[in-house]
């Protein structure tokens, strides 16, 4: 059986502690990275859309960073979108800012709402780890 790392960076403690789920886990190569929002590390929700996406985009690079990845590792990248066809250009601006073009697969899924009303994205990925590639 292989050895589930469980991976929390160090200003995301209060996520298994207050909301009981892990940011990321490491097993067999791949990192799974939980859904990132655009949120402070008080776990307050920011409410201009391009700073909210700015900052799920530095939440996931923090939870890749901590289990050995970056941007780079990516192979499959989902992305949650409340109002979708308001703000997908947006989006897809600060996505550029962070993720390689054509590197990984993406899904983006238009939803009624996500776990707070002010959230527009919610991002997860799958990466694999460079030491296994």
């Amino acid at each position: 059986m292989q050895q589930r790392e469980i991976i929390v960076p160090e200003d995301m403690k209060l996520i298994p502690e207050r909301i009981g789920y892990a940011p990321g886990v490491k097993i067999g190569g791949f990192l799974f990275c939980s859904g990132q929002i655009g949120r402070t590390t008080a776990l307050e929700v920011i409410v201009d859309p391009e700073a909210q996406f700015v900052a799920a985009w530095e939440n996931l690079k923090a939870v890749l960073r901590e289990g050995g990845c970056s941007f780079d590792d990516i192979v499959e990248l989902t992305t949650y979108h409340v109002d979708i066809a308001d703000h997908l250009q947006l989006y897809k601006d600060v996505r550029d800012r962070y993720l390689p073009r054509a590197r990984s697969t993406w899904t983006a899924i238009g939803v009624s709402a996500l776990a707070h009303p002010a959230l527009l994205l919610e991002l997860k990925c799958i990466a694999v780890s460079p030491e296994n590639v």
